[in-house]
């Protein structure tokens, strides 16, 4: 039997969290074995796709180190939701809308690239603005009313399941990560995030063109928010301004339960995708179990600090 001090990097964040869903899933199932219906499990991969999306962005952004955070993505969800809406009905073809949203996410995440890079402002300060400013935008261009005229054909994809897995899922979520892992681990592009993230000094000096590359992760984490509020059109079939709410934390909380160290430079997309299953599942499960959403929070922050203190003993040991 493998020893957890044995254990290092994505090896231990998997193993971790593997061992955290086991524990949830055996509470959940002697407590209220009705959770685990087809339909609730459908539910709760639906519900992944969206965060997954988001979360993969966010953890590029954050892995590429520069303070880099995406605060901004539960706006970009929102805005890229509505306005490719709005663009329906001015006129733009209905087929051209799933390009629309992942078009206008990319718009706005290069800008918030833009901001960082180009401008040298702090991450953290400049897409908080950011956030204020499309969540805003969601608002103010509807007043708050969802937008409805979503295509049938958008819909049967957004609500499709094959063997009880949302089609959405199987052909945007997992393809992403998929394609991501790939870039990662077997391109320069994936080595040159990995070395910006551990020492950006010495990226720079080694020719590794640190801004542009922070640049177009900043636009990728924008275009898989694009995608994001593609797939709530197409499950939902509506565009609302508020789908975005909360996104921003949550993501943020599955990239560090994923595995991805917040000074960058390390961690993998499986934990990510491994930490948005976890989540969601123990969600719906309080949920289910009708629990307080405050102890809701103070459950996953709990989750959340065990593995970092099991990451740092790792280190320790190490």
């Amino acid at each position: 039997m493998i020893r957890l001090r044995t254990l290092q990097g994505p090896a231990l964040t998997l193993s971790l969290l593997a061992l955290l869903w086991v524990i949830v899933l055996v509470m959940l199932l002697a407590l209220k074995p009705s959770v685990f219906s087809l339909g609730t499990m459908t539910s709760i991969i639906q519900f992944s796709t969206i965060l997954a999306l988001v979360s993969l962005g966010q953890a590029l952004v954050i892995m590429a180190g520069g303070a880099g955070i995406d605060l901004s993505v539960g706006g970009i969800v929102s805005l890229s939701a509505i306005v490719a809406m709005l663009f329906v009905k001015l006129g733009l073809p209905p087929v051209l809308l799933p390009a629309a949203c992942i078009l206008i996410g990319t718009f706005l995440g290069a800008l918030n690239g833009i901001l960082v890079t180009k401008l040298t402002l702090l991450p953290l300060i400049a897409t908080l603005g950011t956030f204020f400013i499309y969540s805003g935008l969601a608002l103010a261009l509807t007043g708050g009313a969802a937008q409805s005229g979503v295509p049938t054909w958008l819909l049967g994809w957004g609500r499709g399941t094959l063997a009880g897995i949302p089609l959405t899922f199987l052909t945007i979520a997992l393809p992403a990560f998929a394609i991501t892992g790939i870039v990662l681990v077997w391109t320069a592009w994936g080595r040159w995030i990995y070395a910006m993230g551990f020492n950006e000094r010495s990226a720079r000096l080694v020719g590794i063109p640190v801004d542009r590359a922070r640049l177009i992760l900043y636009a990728a984490s924008g275009a898989l928010g694009g995608a994001a509020a593609l797939v709530s059109v197409a499950w939902l079939g509506s565009a609302r301004a508020n789908i975005g709410q909360n996104l921003e934390l949550e993501s943020l909380t599955a990239a560090m339960l994923g595995g991805i160290a917040i000074t960058g430079g390390r961690g993998g997309v499986g934990g990510v995708l491994a930490a948005v299953i976890l989540l969601v599942t123990l969600r719906t499960g309080l949920l289910q179990l009708n629990v307080n959403t405050v102890w809701q929070v103070g459950i996953v922050g709990t989750l959340l600090i065990f593995v970092l203190l099991a990451d740092r003993l790792s280190q320790h040991w190490r």
